[in-house]
Order: C-alpha cells, then structure tokens, then sequence
C-alpha cells in the first residue's frame, strides 16, 4: 500500500519506508540548523560537525566530533537532549502524539508508517502502544533522575545536579551514551548509585518497547510471547557471560589499580554498556586487544528489536546461531521453547547480517584509506556507530570530513535499519513465475 502526499500540485508518492527515511533525514537537517546558530555553541563549530552532532543524538549513537560539555551551551545541549528523545522514542510516535492531542484522525497510511518505524509484526494496537510508550519512558525517565539527583545535586548543586540528572537519564534510557563530561563516567567507575541507575536505564531502553507492554500485561513468563523469552533469557545469559569474560580479560590489565568492587563495578559496565549505551567508566584505550574485539561482537549483535538500541538485534543474532545448531543436527526446522520459527524468519535474519556485514566491511575499508589510524580502531569506530553505541578509541575527533560523511552515513543505516534504508530505494515485486529447483553445491 503506498501512501501520498501532495506539495504544490505534484503527487509524491512515498511507502511507509521512504516517509520513515524522509521524516528522519528532515529532523536531522533542522536539528544541525539549530546546533550551528551562534548561542548554541561557546565557540564557532562547522557545519559538518552541527550535523555529526545532530545525527549522532538523533541516532541515539553518542560518538561526537567536538566535547558535548564545553563546545555547547544549555541551549545547544537541550537541543541535543531534544533530538535524543525524538531519536528513541520515534519521530512518527511523536507525530501521532501530536495529532491525538490536537484530535485528529490516526488512519491505516499513518498507522502503517509507525508499524514500521516502530519495527512491529502487525497493526494492531498500534496507538495504544505509543500512548504507553510515551506514558513509561517519560515515568522512567523521571525515577531515574530522583535517583540520580541524589549524587549529583550534593555535589553540584540543585540547578546543576538536577539538569544534569535529566540530561543523563534522557541519554542513558534513549542508549545516546551522551555526557557532559569528555571523560564520560570514568570519575564514577566505583559508584553503585552511577552505575546501577544509568546501567538500569540502557538495559531497559534496549529489551524493547513490545517486550516491556508484554511484561506489563502477562501474568508470569510462561504466558510471555516468544519474542519476549528470547530477549529476557538471551540479555541476561550475554550480559552475565560478557561481564565474566571482561572481568577475566582486564584484572591485572587495566583494572589492575582497582579495587576489587571497583574492578566489579567496571567488568559489568563494560560489558552491558556495548550493548548499545555508549557510556564507558574505564579508558577504553587501555583495554586488551581480546577486550576491544569481544567488545566489538557485542556491538554488532545490538540491542532488541523494537528498542531504542541499534545493531543487528540479538533476536536476529539468535535466529542465525539457532539455524546453525539446527543443521549441525541435521534437524529440518528451528524449535525453541515448543515453538518453531519459520524459515522466512530465518532468511530475513541472514538477509540482515549480511547486508549490515556489507556496509560495516565497505565503511572500513574506506575509512581505512582516508583516516591515519590503526585498524582495529576503525573497525571498533565504525561497529560502534552501526550498532548505534557511541563508544569509542578516540578516532572521532580526529576523523577527517570524509570520515564524518561516513561515519554519518553508518550511524543513519544502523538506526533506521539496513532492511528499510533498502526497501526505501528498491523497488519490491512479487514473483509471478515459480521455476524447478535444482541443487547446488556448497561448502
């Protein structure tokens, strides 16, 4: 079904996919406008970096070409915050927020674009998840900050401490991974209150809106849909191993003057913060080579789908490894939890890893030519700003404009999603003809 609009006696036509990416890409160019006015900025700032900044929030990624804290004023770092929560939550969210409240009418056209942005199966409900969207992000956004406020308003004062207890939680729950500290929350790395809050929030941010409405409605887990088992059982299993794996690899490396709470404190951070949060309370320049690589396979796989996280979804990543357990058993279909998943399932999954693979390798090799560092700080810059994370080895301030024109467009594609961004350009159509299958060897 296509939708259409009309501007100055032109029929444009646009599929739910090329609205999404319009709407997107609009947003983005008012928001580098008002980055770039003077009163934004303590000091002049290109227009290319107003506009790695804006797509940088608006993505939810977090890498940032100039400090947040110093180069922006108040103004230019609600701007920023602005850009984080209508990023998270959706732009089309937005606009149907806006249209309940003005009355008007949200039909099949509009509801199908919102299917999309929001990443659902079906139409069904789809307001009414928006208006709890809306309704919980808000509520957890505000607890958070309570919390928050309660270590960083001794310590800065009412105004300071409570501006940036939302500025924090805005970015932590929306898994931005902005701060306004160039050190990020290296100066917390011990804190309980820090972590366990700001952690809370990307964790919860990253499960995914449909699996926390399913938690809401369902009586226990068993009665929880299949989606929402692989995401609950799958997020805790990768972030209890990650942390493990992380705490072994760095003891006596760069946590090597921790305490051991602290060494604690740092091993989960690090290892739940990829997962698309962009915070960090360690150098990670100081991290092993093993450390940086796992790091960088946590921010391929993402967060969950539906969620305010980018990569390729851990359901996605779940499906594939569940596919290659079924063949090595010589079994003909995936079953999990006495459900089985449709081969088509499996293709889309293939059809993800693949084409993200495609651009993640084609943006390295690029930014390999044009940037003067070694390579496994590209590849750990660009995974990060495909899954949409924000962490970084310190090459975002030293990119060149081709490597920000890059990384701009790596950050686009892996928030919108490489299976939008294509079916905005091409053209889908049905198979009319079947052919006879013959076999082909592989392997």
């Amino acid at each position: 079904m296509k939708t259409l609009y009309h501007f100055k006696r032109n029929w444009i036509t646009f599929n739910p996919s090329q609205l999404l990416v319009f709407v997107f890409f609009t947003s983005i160019l008012v928001g580098t406008t008002l980055l770039k006015l003077p009163f934004s900025t303590t000091l002049p700032i290109s227009w290319i970096d107003a506009l790695f900044t804006a797509t940088s929030a608006m993505t939810v990624t977090g890498l940032a070409v100039v400090d947040t804290g110093s180069v922006f004023t108040t103004f230019g770092e609600c701007v920023i915050m602005v850009l984080i929560q209508v990023g998270g939550l959706g732009i089309m969210s937005f606009a149907v927020l806006i249209f309940m409240v003005l009355g008007k009418k949200i039909g099949l056209k509009e509801r199908m674009v919102i299917q999309q942005a929001l990443n659902q199966s079906s139409l069904g409900g789809m307001i009414n998840l928006v208006k709890h969207l809306f309704i919980f992000s808000l509520t957890i956004e505000m607890i958070a900050m309570v919390f928050l406020s309660i270590r960083w308003v001794p310590e800065y004062g009412l105004v300071k401490g409570l501006y940036y207890s939302l500025f924090h939680s805005v970015s932590a729950f929306n898994n931005a991974g902005f701060g306004l500290w160039s050190d990020s929350l290296m100066g917390y790395v011990g804190d309980p209150i820090v972590n366990l809050t700001i952690s809370s929030l990307f964790i919860i941010g990253g499960i995914g809106f449909t699996v926390l409405m399913d938690i809401r409605y369902k009586k226990n887990f068993r009665s929880l849909s299949l989606h929402s088992k692989i995401m609950l059982c799958g997020t805790f299993i990768l972030n209890i191993c990650a942390m493990f794996i992380i705490f072994a690899l760095e003891y006596s490396n760069s946590f090597s003057d921790f305490t051991i709470w602290e060494k604690i404190w740092a091993s989960y951070f690090q290892a739940v913060s990829p997962r698309t949060a962009g915070f960090n309370s360690v150098d990670l320049t100081l991290l092993s080579e093993p450390s940086i690589l796992f790091m960088i396979i946590l921010m391929f796989i993402g967060a969950g789908s539906g969620s305010t996280g980018g990569g390729i979804k851990l359901t996605t990543f779940i499906v594939i490894v569940l596919s290659v357990i079924t063949y090595l058993k010589g079994k003909e279909e995936i079953v999990i939890a006495r459900r089985s998943i449709s081969e088509k399932l499996m293709v889309k999954s293939l059809a993800i890893t693949m084409i993200s693979l495609l651009f993640v390798v084609s943006a390295i090799f690029i930014l390999s030519i044009t940037e003067e560092a070694p390579l496994l700080h590209v590849f750990f810059e660009v995974v990060s700003a495909f899954g949409t994370v924000g962490l970084t080895l310190g090459l975002t301030y030293s990119l060149t404009s081709i490597g920000k024109l890059v990384i701009i467009t790596v950050m686009l594609i892996g928030k919108l999603g490489p299976l939008t961004l294509v079916y905005s350009i091409a053209k889908q159509e049905k198979e009319k003809v079947r052919y006879p299958s013959e076999e082909v060897l592989t392997g």
